[in-house]
């Protein structure tokens, strides 16, 4: 038996991860296990939680999954790809998957075109329907700035902790992500002592790469990375 943990970014829930969840439910026979943090999901409550509260939902997640099953692979995005590296270096896995991991954040250039177009947006009376401007307005003013310490603190945390990672590992990265740069996708490379790892970009997909115009594209990726031998 199978099982795969798949965990979400900061300030975001399963959804973020969803299309990739249903495909494989409809695609495999595997036991799926896709936790929420504390603080998390689709209404948020952050305030007053911290990041061992979110490592701790995450490893739970992963203990309960390894008794069940005899293989078990960790599929990450943004801050979930932290999390899933961390508990690959700590307990191990057979295949391990980060998408648009967050081990640096903020990609400045990527962020003044984003800002360009909710601009553009705002001039044609489409703001607030925006999709971006639904993002970053989520993620900056409704997100209290004691959680994005506790998000940064987890960051520090785990980014040693990849030298340890030993699993077949693919990295994907959104080229117009406006919050993890490219060089996050470089140095989790270069970090990783896998010696079956591989870097692949989307050129046109931004942070919300599950859901962007590439995802037919990246589930398969993923799909064909998990599946084959």
């Amino acid at each position: 038996m199978i099982g795969c943990l798949c965990l979400h970014g900061f300030t975001g829930g399963p959804y973020e991860i969803e299309p990739i969840t249903e495909y494989l439910e409809k695609h495999t026979d595997w036991l799926l296990s896709v936790p929420t943090y504390p603080g998390h999901g689709t209404e948020l409550s952050l305030r007053g939680r911290t990041h061992i509260e979110w490592l701790q939902e995450a490893e739970n997640a992963y203990l309960e999954l390894r008794e069940k099953v005899e293989l078990i692979y960790i599929v990450g995005f943004s801050m979930g790809g932290m999390i899933a590296g961390y508990l690959a270096s700590k307990y191990g896995c057979d295949k391990l998957i980060l998408l648009n991991a967050s081990a640096y954040y903020l990609n400045p250039a990527q962020m003044i075109k984003d800002i360009a177009n909710m601009m553009v947006s705002g001039l044609n009376g489409q703001l607030r329907d925006h999709e971006l401007y639904k993002r970053y307005r989520k993620k900056f003013l409704d997100t209290p700035f004691s959680a994005t310490r506790e998000f940064q603190k987890l960051v520090r945390m785990i980014k040693p902790e990849f030298s340890q990672v030993s699993a077949p590992t693919l990295i994907v990265q959104g080229e117009c992500d406006g919050l993890v740069p490219r060089r996050s996708a470089e140095y989790l490379y270069k970090a990783i002592s896998a010696s079956n790892k591989r870097l692949c970009y989307f050129k046109e997909s931004k942070h919300m790469i599950c859901h962007d115009v590439e995802k037919e594209e990246l589930i398969q990726e993923v799909y064909e990375f998990l599946t084959n031998e």
